[in-house]
């Protein structure tokens, strides 16, 4: 028996898959739950970006209102851009014979679309997986995370509006249950395709319900993935920041004064602040990475600081900490927060003093806040 002469090459890259769950109808299924999660993601990633960088129109008219706002839209974008994950990645597996098909482009229209699609796909998976390890507080990149995450987002929602504009019309002949050409698959290829979407559907409720709980309390039981649990910290509240972390040490709160800035300016001892009228008041501190968690907190109000110090009715309020740096170490407060009844100089935490982590001598907890705008370790307040 003879043998050939020449040995067989590798097999070459597929062009066409015989799969059916490779068709435009399983995309179309998928891409419009993908689709719903990333614009639910990308609306609420916005509030969050505007509540923590205002633009300069709405530098002094944030809302303090309502006082949960802030704590149900960013857990809403978590859960959102972590239910997307498993979204995402069964799209590309339904779409990826097309993703490697040959020629890379037959037209100019043709490479602006292919152009067009690796953009999407690129800024798709940086944008979840970044927002993913930032629910971590790891970031094993050089760059800030917060204005590069807010501008990809805003070019995979570009991307994202561009690629249904050009795929409309294959999208809406597939959107419907029974849509052309569905009629006539084998009765193991539309068993198949349900399968896959009752799995999808069964990995996407897997992931949010063992994450959720970090923000939706009353699901907290099931808090089994997220990197934050409601109950754990000191006095019952997480710490993201503590003192140590900030640099603020025992030596740098002794003999520790409030100077509050404005038309009469003063200052105030510790053992003064706590003799002025104390409120009590129930708000959560939210935090950008997702959890958030309710607290009982006492001291007093900001505006009766300011009144003391002439402040004007409607100035922005700038909170200075004593940490030695940071990228929240001064926070500027628009009047309707400084303002606001419910907004306190806290000194005491579930009816405890704040301790070091939760930003002892006093810090600011404010209605509809961020947490990275929550002040810790206050040392000036003063009216621009």
């Amino acid at each position: 028996m003879k043998l050939p002469l020449r040995l067989p090459g590798p097999p070459s890259l597929p062009i066409s898959f015989s799969g059916r769950l490779h068709d435009a109808r399983t995309a179309t299924a998928v891409g419009r739950l993908l689709g719903a999660a990333v614009a639910v993601c990308f609306v609420t990633g916005l509030v969050s970006h505007v509540l923590q960088h205002p633009p300069a129109l709405l530098a002094n008219s944030l809302p303090s209102r309502p006082s949960w706002g802030y704590r149900f839209s960013q857990g809403l974008h978590v859960a959102s851009g972590i239910a997307a994950v498993p979204l995402l990645l069964v799209k590309l597996w339904t779409v990826y014979p097309r993703l490697f098909a040959g020629p890379p482009a037959r037209s100019v229209r043709h490479a602006l679309e292919r152009l067009s699609v690796a953009v999407l796909v690129a800024s798709a998976l940086f944008e979840l997986f970044s927002g993913l390890f930032n629910t971590a507080q790891w970031y094993p990149w050089p760059f800030s995370f917060v204005p590069v995450h807010f501008a990809v987002g805003w070019l995979l929602i570009g991307s994202l509006l561009l690629h249904v504009a050009v795929k409309l019309p294959d999208i809406a002949a597939h959107w419907r249950r029974r849509s052309p050409g569905t009629l006539s698959l084998p009765a193991e290829d539309a068993t198949d395709r349900r399968s896959l979407l009752v799995a999808t559907g069964a990995a996407v409720g897997a992931v949010t319900l063992t994450t959720v709980g970090q923000s939706l309390t009353p699901l907290k039981s099931l808090d089994l993935l997220a990197p934050r649990h409601p109950d754990h910290g000191e006095l019952g509240l997480p710490v993201n920041r503590t003192a140590a972390r900030a640099g603020v040490t025992a030596e740098s709160v002794r003999g520790w004064r409030l100077h509050v800035g404005g038309p009469r300016p003063y200052e105030i001892t510790l053992d003064e602040l706590r003799a002025m009228p104390q409120r009590e008041v129930i708000l959560p501190i939210a935090c950008v990475e997702g959890w958030s968690r309710s607290a009982r907190w006492t001291g007093v109000r900001v505006r009766d600081l300011l009144d003391r110090a002439g402040a004007p009715e409607g100035a922005l309020i700038r909170v200075t900490s004593l940490e030695r740096h940071g990228a929240y170490r001064v926070m500027v407060m628009p009047h309707t927060y400084a303002r606001d009844p419910l907004t306190l100089l806290a000194v005491r935490l579930n009816g405890e003093e704040l301790p070091p982590d939760h930003g002892y001598p006093a810090r600011i907890i404010a209605p509809n806040r961020p947490g990275v705008l929550q002040t810790k370790w206050v040392s000036r307040m003063e009216a621009l």
